[in-house]
């Protein structure tokens, strides 16, 4: 039995729901690995664990992107052996905490170049936008799309990955400042979307074609908007709820503005198989070792800090990605 540090919850609600806790940990049992972390990523689902909008067996962990070194592995385990650094993202929650028992199958050896600290920045992130970009809507060459939240974590990855395709990057920003990063990252085209109609601007930036694709992390906030910048047959890609849920609509509003197409995808779909684990991760990797996409840390927060981050994090006060460390 070994003893480890981690953030617990036993109900719904704000960040003060959150405590630091010490919890037992068994010997890995079959197809499991036990790793230490050395960092823990910071993402928005989070939130939508802690307060419910995605609700989880109570009392709970929280967390679900990490990486670390293996320290011991049950019986039957190949795809890992102790000392290997790894990293993750998806599977059961329990991330925020200073190591813990996962499924084996579910770590992904890193390459010698990367470093744990940008792994657990980059992994759901970063294979968020892998299978958006390269699965749910093919981006190719000469294509303009319009990301929302662009200066965000998954924004920022998204637009150098979609500009070293080729492809013109329209990004929703809430402000001056975010504008001017999601610019530095490449995003070719920033719209203020408190201040502007992005509707509107996007037409005018298309020429009144409008974009094959919409990649939309806020929800209910942007639905209207992101429909309305589509051309005809294109794909509203909503992959988040950062203003809350999207309310029921009409489907019969898709033929009206175009024959539109929606899917709401979640990376564990997309990943569901080593097989598609690992090309997913490999192809996050590959991109990040060329140079053409960088990883950069914003904000680091103490494991015993979670609340405060997670306050910065709805709070709109956070850009790119954010690692906890325990």
């Amino acid at each position: 039995m070994t003893t480890a540090q981690a953030i617990k919850f036993d109900q719904v609600g704000g960040p003060e729901v959150l405590r630091l806790s010490p919890v037992d940990l068994p010997a890995p049992g079959a197809g499991e690995a036990r790793v230490k972390h050395t960092a823990i990523g910071l993402n928005f689902i989070d939130v939508y664990h802690r307060t419910g909008l995605y609700p989880v067996p109570m009392p709970s962990g929280l967390g679900v992107e990490g990486a670390g070194v293996v320290e011991a592995i049950g019986p039957g385990v190949t795809d890992v052996k102790p000392g290997d650094r790894v990293a993750y993202a998806g599977g059961p929650l329990g991330a925020y905490a200073t190591a813990r028992i996962m499924p084996a199958d579910r770590l992904v050896p890193l390459p010698a170049t990367l470093k744990e600290r940008d792994a657990a920045a980059m992994m759901l992130q970063g294979m968020t936008v892998a299978y958006l970009i390269r699965h749910s809507f093919k981006v190719e060459k000469g294509m303009t799309v319009l990301f929302h939240a662009a200066a965000g974590g998954v924004g920022l990855l998204a637009c150098q990955w979609l500009s070293a395709i080729g492809a013109t990057v329209i990004g929703t920003v809430g402000s001056e400042e975010k504008a001017a990063l999601a610019r530095k990252h490449g995003c070719h085209h920033t719209i203020l979307y408190r201040q502007e109609n992005v509707a509107e601007k996007v037409r005018a930036l298309t020429k009144g074609a409008g974009v094959p694709v919409v990649y939309d992390s806020v929800g209910k906030d942007t639905w209207e908007g992101s429909l309305d910048s589509l051309s005809p047959r294109g794909m509203m890609v909503s992959f988040g709820n950062a203003s809350g849920p999207v309310p029921p609509v009409n489907l019969g509003i898709l033929s009206q503005k175009g024959s539109l197409y929606v899917t709401r995808p979640t990376l564990y779909h997309y990943t569901s198989t080593r097989e598609t684990l690992r090309e997913t991760a490999n192809a996050l990797f590959d991109v990040v070792a060329t140079g053409k996409v960088k990883i950069e840390i914003h904000q680091t927060y103490a494991l015993a800090e979670a609340a405060r981050a997670h306050q910065d994090l709805e709070g709109r006060k956070t850009t790119g990605s954010t690692v906890i460390l325990p």
